[in-house]
């Protein structure tokens, strides 16, 4: 699977995890996550290749306890598991 479908994918398991994605310009600088309004957020920064945005996405998905119980590509999975294990 190319980088660019596993991001559309590990944004869409962000979204079934309760988190509302914002892609915007932030010049580099960086993404993150927060909560807004007692909703979940995460920003990726537009700026970013699709490498760095799929690091970023896959690094808050690895905090998840509940990323487990939702259904994704073995890639994706694959991924998040890693960083578990390291």
């Amino acid at each position: 699977m190319h980088t660019v479908e596993l991001v559309g994918e590990a944004i869409r398991v962000a979204q079934r995890l309760g988190y509302r994605i914002r892609q915007e310009w932030m010049g580099g600088l960086g993404g993150g996550t927060c909560e807004i309004r007692g909703r979940k957020a995460l920003f990726l920064d537009l700026a970013w290749g699709p490498n760095e945005q799929l690091e970023h996405l896959v690094e808050t998905l690895q905090r998840e306890t509940t990323a487990a119980n939702i259904a994704m590509p073995r890639e994706l999975r694959d991924l998040i598991g890693r960083g578990k294990s390291a």
